[in-house]
């Protein structure tokens, strides 16, 4: 997560897997709240050509088409989403995603992660928006509907400033540092992230019988930046969906993704 001191805009890093993280805006997040509270959406996938694990990877072809564009393509069937834009400091990225008929904001190459280009990109576009939703570019198969829930559970938690989603963690990832847990509270906020198994059991072990809940998003960095929501004070709306990721973080994911395509005729 970072702060933009230019418009006080806090952005949490990621979508994460197939669904997205829905941040409010500067001080309008907590004033006039009249029925088009929160009414403003830009979604933005930031998307970079250089990784250690998979390089070029948002121009991978997916069934035909490149990656980012499917991930776009599947974010602009979300209702709640006003704007989508793809922020990348890569021409080749840029030229990729014009030709498919996105909008793209380039950014600087300085920027860390998905969070600094998102804040960077949200600077240099011409409207203003009340909500900001991050989304990972490398999710072709990114569910719309789960856009709208995040966005929908912030419009609707006056009280929070974050929104995300979970689903339920299958035990056989319960151990698995790279499976982010979440645990929420009776009214459904955020308590605590951890890559640990959380809530722990004197035994350490996974309880088959306790419903644990995944967060649904690949950290690409050990320090888990929805944390610092928590740390500073600020509540995290926290929505449950039947989903299960399908992200593409290596060359051998996009087998696996264009067969589930297949199997789901999606074209």
């Amino acid at each position: 997560m970072a702060l933009c001191s230019s418009q006080k805009t806090w952005i949490v890093h990621g979508i994460l897997a197939g669904t997205a993280i829905a941040a409010a805006i500067g001080a309008r997040a907590y004033l006039g709240r009249s029925k088009k509270f929160r009414s403003r959406v830009v979604g933005i996938i930031p998307a970079r050509y250089a990784s250690s694990r998979f390089e070029g990877k948002p121009l991978v072809q997916i069934l035909g088409k490149p990656m980012i564009q499917r991930t776009w393509e599947r974010s602009k069937l979300a209702s709640t989403l006003d704007h989508v834009v793809v922020a990348t400091d890569d021409e080749r990225i840029a030229d990729c995603c014009r030709g498919f008929g996105a909008d793209v904001i380039i950014t600087s190459e300085s920027c860390r992660n998905g969070t600094e280009r998102c804040n960077e990109a949200l600077e240099k576009l011409e409207k203003e928006y009340d909500v900001v939703v991050n989304i990972q570019g490398d999710e072709p198969l990114i569910e719309p509907e789960i856009i709208d829930g995040v966005v929908k559970a912030l419009q609707v938690s006056p009280d929070a400033v974050f929104s995300t989603a979970v689903t339920s963690l299958k035990p056989e990832d319960g151990l698995d540092p790279n499976r982010v847990k979440c645990v929420v509270d009776n009214r459904g906020y955020a308590i605590y992230f951890s890559r640990g198994l959380i809530p722990f059991n004197k035994s350490g072990g996974v309880n088959p019988e306790f419903p644990y809940m995944l967060h649904l998003g690949i950290q690409v960095e050990e320090d888990l930046e929805q944390l610092k929501v928590l740390e500073n004070g600020y509540k995290m709306k926290v929505i449950k969906v039947d989903h299960e990721a399908h992200g593409v973080d290596t060359p051998e994911d996009v087998e696996k993704i264009e067969s589930l395509m297949r199997e789901r005729n999606l074209s």
